[in-house]
Parts: structure tokens; sequence; C-alpha cells
């Protein structure tokens, strides 16, 4: 009797030694990637590790260790990631909030103005200030997502059958072919009119599933800002991956 011989399974991470110290990098198989590729994500999940098919976990380390320096570079040039934690400061609609646990036992989020400026005011135990920032942010967001969205759908007459917030890491929004709409929650660390513009872009895709000419003239129309808004992204959208 013979027996197919069987790969072994990739770890899901391996530890990478680098000059500054050690890191965390996770390894991704690609049946369709043609060549192994190393990458530093926008968001502060740590590098990742492609591996095409066919290949194995010594070619991947001995590729990771010769590109050693080049992330070491990119790792040290990307900006620190700011936690939702008492003394952070955090964009809300554009605004920078800095972030207070009040100490007080009852109460909900709410936004203030301090002698520093705009306060994020966070009741409670400080242990909970994290997770009651990220839900907080989180409500804000499919609140003015969910008014933004029904603003540009009765003016283009179409309807979207359902609306998520996600902490999606590749793209902003998306819209499926039976309308629902989906988007990251990260758009309300952002100021209103780059929120307003990806609500836009969704909704002009109820009525073009594509990126033709007549859909940016439908996105133009409902969002006016949509080339200021799509350069905005370019430049400063990476960063808001940094927070939380």
């Amino acid at each position: 009797m013979f027996f197919r011989s069987r790969r072994a399974k990739l770890p899901e991470a391996v530890t990478l030694a680098l000059p500054s110290g050690e890191v965390s990098l996770r390894l991704r198989q690609d049946p369709r990637a043609r060549r192994y590729l190393l990458r530093l994500p926008a968001d502060a999940s740590g590098p990742v590790l492609t591996i095409p098919r066919g290949g194995s976990l010594e070619t991947a380390l001995d590729f990771a260790n010769r590109h050693r320096d080049w992330l070491e570079g990119q790792m040290a040039a990307r900006p620190a990631v700011t936690p939702f934690l008492p003394g952070s400061r955090v964009p809300v609609r554009g605004v920078m909030h800095r972030i207070v646990a009040t100490g007080r036992l009852r109460g909900l989020v709410a936004t203030g103005t301090g002698a520093d400026g705009a306060e994020l005011l966070v009741p409670g135990d400080e242990i909970h200030v994290p997770r009651k920032v990220g839900d907080w942010l989180r409500r804000q967001a499919r609140a003015d997502l969910t008014a933004a969205v029904e603003r540009h759908t009765a003016t283009i007459g179409r309807r979207a059958t359902a609306i998520s917030v996600r902490d999606t890491r590749s793209r902003w929004g998306s819209c499926a072919s039976n309308g629902r709409l989906s988007f990251s929650w990260r758009l309300i660390l952002a100021p209103p009119e780059i929120l307003d513009y990806v609500a836009a872009h969704e909704v002009a895709h109820l009525v073009e599933m594509n990126h033709s000419d007549r859909f940016w003239a439908v996105c133009r129309r409902l969002a006016p800002q949509t080339p200021s808004a799509r350069q905005w992204l370019r430049t400063e959208g990476a960063a808001l991956h940094t927070y939380g």
C-alpha cells in the first residue's frame, strides 16, 4: 500500500530576530501567490509573510531573514500605536480628544471640554476604559454612517438592505450585490467629510456596481468632496489604524 506524502502544516506564526529584538511574524499561505512576500500592514496587527503554493517553512524563514533589515526599517518608520487609555489622545470626527477616566461609578462615555481642549470622559474602573472607548466609537460610527447612507440613498432613490460596521483592514467600505453595505468603524476618527464620502461611495455602487465613469459621476453628485476625500485617505488613512 502506498501513501501520498503530506507537507507538514505550517504554524500560524514564527519568531523573527531583528536587531531591535524579536518580532512575531504571521504566516499566510496563498495558493494564488507566485512568490514569497513580506509586508507590514497599515494596522497594528504585525508583519505578514505570504507563502506561495508549494512553498516551505524553511524557504519562508530564509526569505524573512534576508529581508530583516527592510522590515526593521519599516517598523521603525511606522507611527506608534495609541492605546485607548487615560491620557491618550485620539481623534473623534477629526478632532483630537484626550481620554479622561472620571472615576464615577455610573454614567455613559461623553465628550467634554477641559483645560487642554476636547476630552472623552469615561466613567467606571480604569481597567474598562479601552473597551468602553472602543464600544462608544463603534456606536458613534454606526449612527453617523447610518445617517449618511440614509441621506444619500434618498437622493438616488435606492435602498440599502443592511448596514454593518466592522474593523475592516483592507478597505473602508464595501457594497454587496444584495445591497448590504459594510464600513470600517475607524471612519469616525476621520473628519466628517471623509466618512460622508465613503458612505456616498458605497451608496453609488447601488447604482453602478463598478468603478466606471458613470459610477464616479454618481459619487461626485452625492459627495462633491470626492477628489479631496480620496486624497486624504491615501495620505492620512493609514494613521487611523494606529488607534486602539
